[in-house]
């Protein structure tokens, strides 16, 4: 009897959407416990103490907002599909189109031969495509498939997820500074029955936060390192013994692959029309090389 691994691995989605219920509690134990039990309260009392607690409350919420936009995005968007029937540009093909012969074997090298062929999809691979054995597709510019937003990591939403990191990073950092003193306090005041309840929601945001704040940090770096040399996850062994990267353009333009070249959209989970038109690392078919920027 044969076993499919890959039905296996896409039964792994149905993970996916207990994570999302995760995240949706995590965020509610921490808005119950930063809003309505520690800092909300502190609103009408007037002085300092108000004042303070409206800054907490208002970065609070625009970081949550922005968390959850991401989050949203990531889930939702497409991480990039392969075209049906796709096949890479030769040479010749090159040539028609006007271009000069040198020209045309640097695309050959980067869209035929950095291509290849999917046996699972039975379809042309673009270059840095990889199949998701849990999507059980190919995806554009695979980083990974991660089980946090039931959804691969790719092209077209690489930017959104970034974003979630920073801003769940940014978030949990923050929830865990301002729920320290309460912490602190929490051994004394559970002595209070009256106080235990709020006393154990308060105790286990922090350490909910505390924990997050930690294992985000790490990811942060990464894929910090990974965006500064325009490389992905599941690249990083492609370049062992690799002198230079070939994707990699310098740390400006690698930014600007992933997060598009309009500055007031870069902490925002949005593109604009002009670099979606002209950059099209964006849509995941085509990247440019070092040979083109060098050229």
């Amino acid at each position: 009897m044969e076993i499919n691994v890959f039905k296996f691995c896409s039964g792994l989605r149905v993970l996916g959407y207990v994570m999302i219920l995760l995240v949706a509690a995590i965020v509610g134990v921490s808005y119950y416990a930063v809003v309505s039990l520690t800092y909300g309260p502190l609103l009408l009392r007037g002085g300092f103490d108000s004042f303070l607690s409206f800054i907490i409350v208002i970065i609070f919420h625009v970081l949550l907002v922005l968390l959850l936009w991401s989050y949203i995005r990531v889930v939702l968007k497409d991480p990039g599909s392969v075209p049906e029937n796709w096949r890479a540009v030769s040479g010749e093909e090159s040539l028609e189109v006007g271009t000069s012969l040198a020209a045309a074997e640097d695309g050959f090298e980067r869209r035929s031969r950095g291509g290849g062929y999917c046996i699972h999809c039975q379809n042309g691979k673009p270059p840095r495509c990889h199949h998701c054995s849990i999507c059980q597709r190919c995806v554009l510019k695979m980083d990974h498939h991660c089980v946090w937003v039931v959804n691969c990591v790719g092209a077209c939403n690489y930017k959104f997820f970034l974003l979630f990191l920073l801003y769940t990073f940014l978030e949990t950092t923050m929830v865990t500074i301002v729920l320290l003193p309460s912490f602190i306090n929490f051994f004394g005041e559970a002595k209070n029955h009256s106080s235990a309840a709020k006393s154990a929601i308060i105790f286990l945001a922090f350490v909910l936060n505390f924990a997050f704040a930690l294992s985000l940090l790490c990811f942060v770096v990464m894929h910090a390192s990974l965006l500064s040399s325009n490389t992905t996850s599941v690249e990083v062994h492609e370049k062992k013994g690799v002198v230079r990267w070939k994707y990699d353009l310098g740390r400006k333009k690698n930014f600007e692959q992933v997060f598009g070249t309009k500055k007031s959209l870069w902490l925002f989970p949005l593109f604009s029309e002009d670099d979606l038109e002209k950059i099209p690392a964006l849509h995941g078919l085509e990247f440019p090389t070092r040979s083109d920027v060098d050229a």
